[in-house]
């Protein structure tokens, strides 16, 4: 039974559905690469986004196991695979999974330098660390953990579906720099999260005592709180397609709100090598609709049962010893539910690249070319990063891109994160007069063999973009 739950809590972290996204990263024909920074330099005066097609992002993955390592039928005993699963995890270890479709995506040139772009998408995030220490104590107990702390702090995770609403400016100072800022309006969905807990279970050996083994619960503080949540809960007799359909309800208008902001820049410090950043998703969310706040703490020590045999007559009854055991606990051990608004912050996202561009390109009816030279190589590096409860997340990619002609452009990239050393990535666009497609996928090694991939990540899109009014 331990292995069973021990199972379904790894598929369910590993399998909703990182942040990382260098394969589109600064390509200036794709509206898609505002989204990353709002201060791309772009290639282009108007773009409208075929709806839900135009960007559909799909991520998941996670360090130190695979699903191959639960589910590799060369070691029958399931018991022996889990524990070697659980002796490599530590409290570090992360579960993350990312998907993000953009609803609608549009925008136009606003004067000689500015370009204004709007849309809505629709995104999950899910971010949680291997509970180490409750996971150990669940499945292996504490028998051979005697004087040893079990922490409650290795619960931690969030998790979100929303909504936003976004509007945005891209603004070209000069030849050299261009940046922009993009506005966002958050409208939740669903939000869980648990985070800075705290408090042990430790286990000691008392020979002078009335028992052999003494237990201790100290300074235990655990809260979840959900929003968006407590409503389907307390729906008596609801199934999970209505469940479903409620949050579907939700997709446009959630019961949340709140706001946020994307800050980007781009920079050319020669012709030909460039630096541009951005920070995404700096903004918080205001849960006040619908929340529920689960809250355990409390501290208590006990020896166990001491179970009393005296003679009774007829008319006594036996020491309720469970009940007992069970005041005290709830006397020591708070367990409470409450309904009260809290805020949570966004992750949010940086990022920082240089890029080299060589190849200078003399295209015809190049309109843009006597503003700056436009090149067919570029050779790039990408740093990026997510902030998470325990700190941030990040990746280092090498990148490079040739544009073979005025309508098709490729890209490939190498990239070192926390999941993988070996994060290979391709990406190709195709325009057909004004309609353009691109598919992109990151971890190219990680989709020959799913069950053995610590993350894959997949990204497609189509649209109409128009280069002259």
């Amino acid at each position: 039974m331990r292995e069973t739950i021990f199972i379904i809590l790894f598929l369910l972290s590993i399998n909703c559905v990182g942040q990382n996204r260098p394969l589109l990263w600064g390509v200036d024909d794709l509206p898609q690469s505002l989204l990353q920074n709002p201060g791309a330099r772009i290639d282009y005066t108007r773009h409208f986004g075929f709806p839900f097609f135009s960007q559909i992002h799909l991520f998941a993955g996670s360090t130190g196991v695979t699903a191959f390592d639960i589910f590799d039928d060369s070691n029958p005993n399931v018991n022996q695979r889990v524990s070697n699963v659980m002796s490599r995890l530590t409290k570090n270890d992360f579960f993350s999974v990312n998907e993000q479709l953009e609803v609608l995506s549009f925008g136009w040139k606003m004067g000689e330098r500015g370009y204004f772009s709007a849309g809505i998408y629709q995104e999950l995030d899910v971010f949680a660390y291997f509970p180490h220490d409750p996971a150990i104590l669940a499945f292996e107990g504490n028998a051979d953990y005697i004087e040893q702390n079990f922490d409650f702090s290795d619960v931690n995770f969030t998790g979100d579906v929303l909504t936003v609403y976004h509007v945005g400016l891209n603004y070209n100072v000069d030849r050299q720099l261009t940046f922009g800022a993009r506005f966002k309006l958050y409208s939740g969905i669903f939000n869980a999260e648990s985070t800075n807990n705290s408090g042990v279970f430790r286990t000691e050996i008392t020979p002078g005592g009335p028992n052999f083994y003494r237990h201790f619960i100290e300074n235990m503080s655990v809260k979840v709180n959900t929003s968006g949540y407590a409503s389907l809960k307390n729906k008596e007799g609801m199934t999970v397609d209505e469940a479903v359909a409620e949050l579907l309800s939700r997709s446009f208008f959630g019961q949340n709100v709140g706001v946020g902001v994307d800050l980007g820049f781009n920079y050319k410090v020669t012709e030909q090598l460039t630096l541009s950043g951005s920070v995404q998703d700096l903004g918080i969310m205001f849960h006040q609709k619908d929340t529920e706040n689960s809250y355990y703490y409390g501290s208590y020590q006990t020896d166990g049962l001491e179970p009393l045999f005296p003679e009774l007559d007829n008319n006594e009854a036996t020491i309720p010893y469970w009940d007992v055991f069970e005041e005290e606990l709830n006397v020591n051990l708070k367990d409470e539910t409450l309904s009260e608004p809290y805020n949570s912050w966004r992750p949010l996202k940086f990022n920082a690249s240089l890029e080299f561009g060589s190849g200078m390109s003399f295209l015809p009816c190049d309109y843009l070319i006597h503003k700056r030279p436009r090149y067919m190589n570029v050779f790039g590096m990408l740093f990026s990063g997510v902030n998470r409860p325990k700190g941030p997340t990040y990746g280092v990619t090498a990148y490079y891109g040739r544009k073979f002609t005025e309508n098709f452009r490729m890209r490939l990239a190498y990239g070192i994160d926390q999941f993988t050393l070996t994060k290979i990535g391709l990406m190709a666009s195709k325009r057909f007069s004004n309609f353009n497609l691109y598919l992109a996928v990151n971890d190219i090694l990680g989709f020959t063999n799913l069950a053995k991939a610590n993350s894959a990540s997949l990204q497609f899109g189509m649209q109409f973009i128009f280069k002259d009014l």
